[in-house]
């Protein structure tokens, strides 16, 4: 008997304490005052999620300074970090922008340069006709010394190609289609003269070409706030 109370008075515990620390929020998702259905609301700490409705409306189990996430494919995502007020209030409205349509495009690696057709007898008798005046030209007369010399001279045999490589810029493509323009300063506290050394600084990085294989906002912002921490020691390291 001892043993029973003792486990109801735990479990009772328990749930009085679960209760005091997590919350089931409430809230609705909005763009220019039109309710977004199926947004996927994300507790990044917590690791769960849930959409929206047709109403825009969204509830989710949350704590003080959870990261939360609203993200839509046709949308800048939006992150808050909950605060006890917003869990006391328990009806958030979030306002998401609409992200600019974008034509589909193909994205050039390599450019080959075919070099102009020049054809040797040809370019021999302008030469030889302009330049050397011979024989030919005055009489005629062709003596062939000097159309055959030439002819060696400009041997243009088969076609000549150059290859350009050109700069891949999918990555910085794929940063700025994801995140809001305001997203930089308020989120990473980054400097707005430093936004496009920062999106430079993430390119180079050899592992950002992973996240063009899987897109997905998860990943993207993780690898984003790695790479801050990175450009912020960076950055100090320089200053010293």
């Amino acid at each position: 008997m001892r043993v029973k109370l003792l486990t109801t008075i735990s479990i009772f515990t328990y749930q009085i304490s679960v209760s005091q620390t997590e919350k089931l929020l409430q809230g609705k998702v909005l763009s220019q005052n039109t309710p977004l259905n199926k947004v996927e609301v994300i507790n990044k700490t917590a690791k769960t999620s849930t959409t929206t409705n047709e109403f825009g409306e969204f509830s989710i189990p949350v704590r003080p300074k959870d990261s939360v996430l609203f993200f839509s494919k046709d949308y800048f995502f939006k992150r808050l970090e909950i605060s006890q007020q917003d869990i006391d209030q328990n009806n958030i409205v979030v306002n998401m922008i609409l992200r600019p349509e974008e034509l589909n495009e193909v994205v050039i690696t390599k450019v080959e340069i075919d070099k102009v057709k020049l054809d040797a007898d040809a370019t021999a008798d302008v030469l030889i006709s302009k330049n050397a005046k011979d024989l030919f030209w005055n009489t005629g007369v062709n003596d062939n010394s000097i159309r055959e010399g030439l002819r060696v001279a400009f041997p243009l045999k088969g076609k000549q190609k150059k290859k350009i490589e050109v700069d891949d810029d999918r990555v910085k493509k794929l940063i700025l289609a994801y995140c809001p323009p305001d997203f930089f300063i308020k989120n990473l506290k980054i400097k707005p003269e430093e936004k496009e050394l920062f999106i430079d600084f993430c390119h180079t990085d050899p592992k950002s070409k992973t996240l063009l294989e899987n897109p997905n906002v998860l990943t993207v912002m993780d690898f984003l706030y790695i790479k801050n921490e990175e450009f912020k020691k960076l950055n100090s390291e320089i200053k010293n």
